[in-house]
């Protein structure tokens, strides 16, 4: 079955970035937007986004993006930090094209930056974090140590940016940014929704309930059996049921 159609679209960021981002109509009249953010190294333009996107356009229109330093978009990644205000733009941009309902719906990293954005900026009526972590420099797992040594070492980042299209900023965090579960503290009485898999072998499950503990109502924990990590796990079913709660806001 072919994908939605989308429209491009280019945002700037308040601090000046260049976005790459398109413009999925929902497949039913909706004032519902949902915003998708993508994880370290994803891209809006993605088959597997590309697919969520078209099963979340069933339940409203789509913004989907890429953040700074990935794909088309300027800039180079701070994984987490300044990402916020690319999340922002999109955000403002559903607004503008005349979206009453904005809900922000990030997966892994741009989990971490649908929490942040919404704690720090607010402006969106919902937020979905999937498979976001709830800590900085977690290195727990294997993944997660191989993802800090393509951030921190030059060959790391080098095989980021050939292999991935990612441009990783180069230096520590100064000052260090707002935890995500910190940030979650800051969302209500926006409604959060936290989506976690027990099969993520980049996050292991303390990370949601961390998350959800620190949130204040109204908040939801789904705790997904057999469901790894972010976009490339994530099923229709579970996507349309993340949809369907966005309606609900």
């Amino acid at each position: 079955m072919p994908f939605a159609p989308s429209y491009p679209v280019m945002l700037r960021t308040r601090d000046g970035v260049r976005i790459d981002a398109a413009h999925t109509p929902p497949r039913r009249e909706s004032d519902l937007a949902i915003v998708l953010a993508h994880g370290f190294t994803g891209s809006f333009r993605s088959r597997t986004t590309r697919r969520i996107t078209h099963v979340l356009s069933e339940s409203g229109g789509v913004v989907a993006f890429d953040f700074r330093g990935h794909g088309r978009s300027g800039g180079e990644t701070t994984v987490g930090d300044l990402e916020i205000h690319d999340l922002d733009a999109a955000v403002r941009h559903a607004r503008t094209i005349g979206y009453s309902r904005v809900v922000t719906v990030g997966f892994s990293m741009g989990g971490a930056v649908a929490l942040r954005q919404a704690g720090i900026l607010r402006g969106v009526d919902g937020v979905v974090a999937v498979s976001a972590p709830a800590r900085w420099y977690y290195r727990g797992t294997r993944p997660m140590r191989q993802v800090h040594w393509a951030i921190e070492h030059p060959a790391g980042r080098l095989a980021a940016r050939l292999g991935k299209r990612t441009r990783i900023a180069r230096g520590a965090w100064d000052p260090l940014p707002l935890a995500p579960y910190e940030a979650a503290g800051r969302i209500s009485p926006v409604p959060l929704l936290v989506v976690h898999g027990d099969a993520d072998t980049f996050f292991p499950l303390d990370h949601p309930h961390q998350i959800h503990d620190a949130a204040k109502d109204p908040k939801e924990l789904w705790i997904e059996p057999g469901y790894g990590h972010a976009e490339t796990a994530a099923t229709p079913a579970l996507i349309r049921r993340i949809g369907r709660w966005a309606v609900m806001v």
